[in-house]
């Protein structure tokens, strides 16, 4: 999908994404099972789909919610693997061959790279959207933007 393609399929994404917080003002785990859902099925390079968070006082995060196969990686260190190192660093990550990373946590053989943003409310970094794909070098700037848009709307229900 081309930068052309992207930004309608954004646009009309990030519609269905309001409607889903809008009606799930009270219910953040529905509104982010939502998120993940239209996300991995609706982009086809989305290939997995997950919020994880911080744990309690832990300096761990702990996988919330996802879309797509299973992963054991439910609990990841701070420092550890991609989104580790986003909680620790507090800026988008952007992989775009997994390979390349020495502090990459294989969740499946089939990924081939990620994104990763952090998720802010009241200036904390209280968790963040992962995506992994099974395609190399899919995310574009227009990925980063749209996924910074779902987590400055999602943190308002926090």
């Amino acid at each position: 999908m081309t930068s052309t393609e992207k930004s309608p399929v954004f646009t009309e994404l990030k519609k269905e994404v309001l409607q889903l917080l809008e009606s799930n003002t009270s219910n953040p785990d529905a509104a982010m099972q939502g998120i993940c859902d239209l996300l991995q099925s609706r982009i086809s390079y989305y290939s997995w789909v997950g919020f994880y968070f911080k744990n309690g006082d832990k300096p761990e995060l702990k996988l919330r919610v996802f879309a797509g196969e299973p992963t054991e990686h439910t609990l990841i260190p701070f420092g550890k693997g991609i989104c580790g190192q986003v909680a620790e660093s507090n800026e988008n990550f952007v992989v775009p061959d997994v390979q390349g990373q020495d502090n990459y946590i294989a969740c499946s053989i089939d990924v081939k790279s990620e994104i990763v943003v952090p998720l802010f409310v009241e200036g904390e970094n209280i968790g963040q959207i992962d995506i992994d794909s099974h395609v190399l070098d899919p995310f574009s700037p227009e990925d980063e933007d749209f996924l910074e848009f779902i987590n400055s709307e999602l943190a308002r229900l926090f």
